[in-house]
């Protein structure tokens, strides 16, 4: 899991460590492998799902309690962050949430609207795609772009600019 926090238009923190899966979700699909090169092994003494998650939601909350989750096709990091905590029996909590691909799609004029293509495009360095703290710098650094261009104080002014929505869910 990769987490960069954004505070006052600033890189403010970031957090990264890989993940032991809960039991009976711990298959590591050769696919997978080859897309994030994590194997079986890489986990052996990571912290648990559920143990890093609690840690980080404390952590999370702690800062900046009406913080907005963003994810590039946020749409499956949802999904994932709720399966995984059903998985090992943590409470749904209401989360607010956006997406870099929809604000990118709104925002550029683009070929590709995948996260390397716009980052590339927005000047932002992403090196190790499909690193999950990568990803999330990725994320961080068109977030910072689509600011400074829309001159948003805000995640709020941010998506009313571009027209697209914080969205809500149970994660």
């Amino acid at each position: 899991m990769g987490v960069v926090r954004i505070e006052d238009g600033q890189l403010a923190d970031t957090q990264y460590s890989l993940l032991k899966p809960p039991p009976g979700h711990d298959h590591f699909e050769p696919g997978n492998i080859r897309i994030h090169g994590i194997r079986p092994q890489d986990v052996i003494n990571a912290p648990s799902y559920g143990q890093y998650w609690r840690w980080l939601v404390d952590r999370l909350e702690a800062d900046d309690p009406d913080g907005i989750l963003v994810a590039h096709n946020a749409i499956f990091d949802t999904g994932v962050i709720r399966a995984a905590n059903q998985a090992v029996g943590e409470p749904a909590r209401p989360w607010r949430y956006t997406c870099t691909l929809r604000l990118s799609r709104a925002a550029y004029q683009l070929r590709s609207y995948s996260l390397p293509a716009v980052s590339h495009a927005v000047g932002v360095s992403l090196e190790n795609h499909h690193n999950a703290l990568a990803d999330a710098q990725a994320c961080a650094g068109i977030v910072m772009d689509l600011a400074r261009r829309s001159a948003a104080g805000s995640m709020e002014e941010l998506a009313a600019h571009y027209g697209t929505k914080i969205l809500s869910a149970n994660l």
